[in-house]
């Protein structure tokens, strides 16, 4: 997704869920300071780790699901979504790259990050928190992310949930077929001190920018 076809979609997405634009982009000046020190990587070194085909897994995923995953593995590039990465690590699965803004079990996230997996941060107005709280504690290779301005640091290849942001990330770098493990647009998962209503909201985005923005040469599946 081009930049500019983003900035739309923001703009929307600020309207539709009152998001105050300067809180996104606080976030992630703070989330640039912080990773002075990191192994920050490019979107040159990121580029060749994602392959034509790619399996995404979305925060729905179940214990059952990994053995669906180990087989769908090899020849593709794996990428966790957010919580996701909980029950991968918990069944001895690193995926190859994790898009997270903190949440979830951090402490798995950093023993993913420990294990090899490019960590791709996102800052956005929520999390500044979860960012002062972690981010110094990721010892792997890492990539910041905005879903504001980007600039030589920070990233921005479209996306607001974990879920979509994958999706985008993996098609700016060329992906053509995706499956998908784990979504779920209707129903989310219960989280403590979880907005139910307001989850429903943000899974709306997100499905419509997976299915509704997906160009016509990428091809997905959901399992």
């Amino acid at each position: 997704m081009r930049l500019s076809e983003w900035y739309h979609v923001y703009d929307e997405i600020l309207r539709d869920l009152n998001i105050d634009r300067s809180s996104d982009e606080s976030s992630a000046r703070m989330l640039k300071m912080l990773t002075l020190n990191s192994d920050l990587i490019s979107d040159e070194e990121l580029h060749p780790l994602i392959s034509k085909e790619v399996i995404v897994v979305g925060g729905n995923v179940s214990d059952n699901d990994t053995e669906l995953i180990k087989a769908l593995r090899p020849g593709r590039t794996l990428i966790s979504a957010g919580s996701a990465t909980d029950v991968l690590i918990v069944n001895g699965i690193i995926p190859d790259i994790t898009v997270t803004d903190l949440d979830g079990d951090v402490g798995l996230q950093k023993k993913a990050s420990l294990s090899g997996s490019v960590m791709l941060i996102h800052a956005h107005g929520d999390n500044t928190g979860l960012i002062a709280e972690h981010v110094r504690d990721l010892r792997g290779k890492m990539m910041i992310t905005t879903q504001s301005v980007p600039d030589h640091v920070l990233y921005n290849f479209g996306g607001f949930t974990d879920g979509d942001r994958a999706v985008c990330m993996a098609r700016h770098f060329g992906a053509k077929k995706m499956i998908l493990v784990g979504f779920e647009f209707d129903t989310p998962s219960r989280k403590p001190d979880t907005d139910t209503e307001m989850k429903k909201r943000k899974l709306r985005w997100a499905k419509k920018i997976i299915f509704d923005m997906n160009p016509d040469d990428v091809t997905i599946t959901m399992l």
